[in-house]
């Protein structure tokens, strides 16, 4: 076994070492993101650099707007992952434009194993060495990272934590301890067995002097990994019934530790960042039913169904509108914004339809 592995690592190195030779004579260009660049910033506190990778959303031009901004850990593996799923989850409508930071470890070559082992973890182990530096990497974060970032870019207060792994031990580590500085998180396969279930431990503690828990929370685990403690604190945190936690978890059925992130990620982003569907009361839903010009000879519908707005297109398919205010909606899956209007007389004379940063306005004919 231990010759397969080594022969593996050479085949590895090899090919690295061949591209890398080959990049070079065909004088070719790093593939870059765009919109993405690099931050160094010098945490006192843990006498470390830190390198941010920050990507920016397409609206950011716009000097007048603020963004949500989600942390993730594990930049050097996560942030092209995270890049990745959050542009399919705007796409579709599911996610705000937001901020990304990729949190990473800086400096002359650094050993990724070494340095997340002892920053992600919360206690000293024997079993991993370094460990025991969660504490100070999350006051880094607290006093050096997030004002850094606060003071480079138009964020607001709107802050998502995600992690795996001992990312994801280190995400609810956060969620329990530092309780006002997130109030987003997702997290796959969190390191639940580490130093004797200590995070058990620690939930136990919080909910002696909490009842409260004001987050949005998911996890995910693979159903090829050891789900029985993930499922037992799983349940644990939602029986507490804490008041003002949202939170949710699957087991992906057939995945293990590492391919669950995309399932994971995709999932947890989309819930974490879920729009409310709040109920309108039936009087003024009715305002808005009738028949709206889409161009000219097409027209759309607008009715009451289930005491919830439907759309039928001009091509007779049907849509639900899910309502955020008494006069904004949105469709599901979509990235379409619906908001009413209302002439001098207060009689509703159509609606704007904000469609993939598309605005036009719908005219009410009957």
């Amino acid at each position: 076994m231990k010759k397969l592995i080594y022969q593996v690592i050479v085949i590895v190195l090899f090919a690295g070492v061949c591209f890398s030779q080959n990049a070079g004579k065909d004088n070719l260009k790093p593939v870059e993101i765009a919109g993405a660049h690099l931050q160094h910033v010098f945490s006192k506190i843990v006498n470390q650099e830190y390198d941010l990778y920050i990507n920016l959303p397409g609206g950011y031009k716009d000097s007048t707007k603020t963004f949500p901004v989600l942390y993730l850990v594990d930049g050097q593996w996560d942030f092209t992952l995270g890049y990745t799923i959050y542009g399919q989850q705007f796409y579709d409508g599911f996610v705000p434009e937001m901020v990304i930071v990729g949190i990473t470890w800086g400096g002359n070559k650094p050993n990724y194993d070494q340095l997340r082992g002892r920053d992600l973890t919360p206690t000293q182990t024997m079993q991993q060495q370094p460990s025991g530096n969660a504490t100070k990497f999350l006051e880094s974060i607290r006093k050096e990272i997030i004002p850094f970032v606060e003071s480079k870019y138009r964020v607001n207060k709107d802050r998502g934590l995600w992690g795996s792994s001992y990312g994801g031990l280190f995400t609810i580590y956060a969620m329990l301890t530092e309780t006002d500085l997130f109030n987003r998180y997702f997290l796959t396969s969190p390191s639940l067995q580490y130093d004797n279930q200590l995070l058990f431990k620690l939930e136990e503690s919080y909910y002696e002097k909490h009842k409260e828990l004001n987050a949005r929370v998911y996890m995910a685990m693979g159903g090829l990994e050891y789900t029985q403690l993930f499922q037992k604190f799983c349940e644990t945190l939602k029986g507490r019934n804490y008041k003002g936690l949202e939170f949710d978890y699957k087991i992906v059925d057939g995945m293990a530790h590492s391919g669950t992130k995309a399932e994971g990620f995709a999932r947890g982003i989309k819930f974490v960042y879920e729009k409310p569907n709040i109920k309108v009361d039936v009087s003024i839903l009715k305002q808005y039913e009738g028949t709206y010009e889409f161009a000219p000879g097409m027209n759309m519908k607008i009715f009451l169904e289930n005491d919830q707005l439907s759309v039928l297109s001009p091509d007779n398919s049907k849509f639900s509108l899910n309502a955020e205010t008494d006069s904004d909606f949105f469709i599901k899956g979509a990235k379409v914004l619906v908001h009413f209007t209302k002439d001098d007389s207060g009689k509703v004379n159509g609606f704007m339809m904000d469609m993939n940063n598309s605005k036009r306005f719908i005219k009410k004919v009957n």
